[in-house]
């Protein structure tokens, strides 16, 4: 097995962790400093005499390519157990890492990850963003996770491929790998651990506003194309209703027009990194979920506007509004 390390501009907390992983495990270490520069070169040094491997970017590039890198090193270098992947900063125990190590072993073909339980005393910006995280990617892939930002998982060494071509660069990287994961064909193992923050996790380097925007990033994707494709929608329904006055053709005529840009946007922006995304697989599948939200689409506005009278503008927003998760959370899982 290998534990491979990103590093960025770490502190003598790094070789500790290297120390206490040694004495419990023989498991190569593999170390990625990421642009970290002169100033932390005695660290590193000190990494390579305790017998670490470490490969070096010259310039920062993030954590998602410092990952790759390792993996990319892995792969070429044959290592058929597998690999765990933990931070620098002392925030993973080396308990936990060797139990992450035997999950992988236990579960081929799945991304094990290490689950903290946020109790006792949580600094307020982690438990905040873990929670908002959380909850969203719930409510986009129907999956709920106990963590979507551990740092601590593992992976089978036949999944290294797949994990180089997962897009991302930095923190994003591993929220797409875990909103891939189901369409390349592996499910997700949680391994509860300890919940370690230090100093109030100021050795994080995750950018609160840059790097939350590019975790959220295929959310917020997929919330334009939804929202152009809506627009659209709302306005061809009025003027259909207008000139039909014929509420079941005009929904249907406007979500037909609607779904043409809808389809278009989503496979070539919002899914596109995703496998299964040809035209041939995903526009059967598209269409099909397309005619499953316009039946709830028809039967939610007749209810709202026909039978219980609400407005005809007010009964679109509320109906659009319920049916947009189920949107989001079928065309990630069956349509790209």
């Amino acid at each position: 097995m290998t534990i491979l390390i990103p590093s960025y501009e770490p502190d003598e907390r790094l070789i500790a962790l290297i120390r206490n992983l040694k004495e419990v495990s023989d498991d190569s270490i593999l170390i990625v400093d990421d642009g970290s520069g002169e100033d932390y070169r005695d660290i590193f040094e000190s990494a390579k005499e305790a017998g670490c491997t470490v490969l070096t970017h010259r310039i920062n590039l993030g954590k998602g390519s410092a990952l790759k890198t390792g993996f990319d090193y892995v792969r070429q270098h044959g290592d058929e157990d597998g690999i765990v992947c933990a931070d620098s900063d002392g925030q993973h125990l080396p308990g936990d890492i060797l139990r992450i190590v035997h999950a992988v072993r236990e579960h081929r073909n799945h991304i094990v990850l290490g689950s903290r339980q946020f109790t006792g005393k949580v600094p307020l910006r982690s438990r905040f963003g873990n929670s908002a995280t959380r909850m969203v990617f719930a409510y986009a892939t129907g999956k709920p996770i106990q963590d979507t930002q551990t740092g601590l998982r593992g992976y089978s060494s036949d999944m290294l491929d797949w994990l180089c071509q997962v897009p991302g660069d930095r923190f994003e990287y591993e929220m797409n790998m875990l909103l891939e994961a189901p369409s390349a064909g592996y499910e997700l193992v949680e391994v509860p651990i300890d919940t370690v923050y230090l100093d109030e996790n100021k050795s994080s380097h995750f950018r609160p506003l840059a790097d939350s925007a590019r975790v959220y990033f295929p959310f917020l994707k997929f919330c334009t194309s939804s929202g152009f494709a809506a627009v659209l929608d709302f306005a061809l329904l009025l003027l259909l209703q207008w000139l039909t006055s014929n509420l079941l053709v005009s929904v249907i005529g406007a979500r037909v027009c609607s779904s043409i840009f809808n389809y278009a946007m989503n496979r070539r922006f919002v899914f596109a990194g995703g496998k299964g995304a040809a035209i041939r697989k995903s526009l059967p599948r598209y269409y099909s979920l397309v005619l499953i939200i316009v039946a709830l689409n028809y039967a939610m506005l007749h209810l709202l506007h026909v039978n219980i009278g609400v407005p005809l503008v007010a009964a679109k927003l509320m109906t659009e509004a319920s049916l947009f998760v189920l949107s989001y959370w079928a065309q990630r899982k069956f349509v790209y």
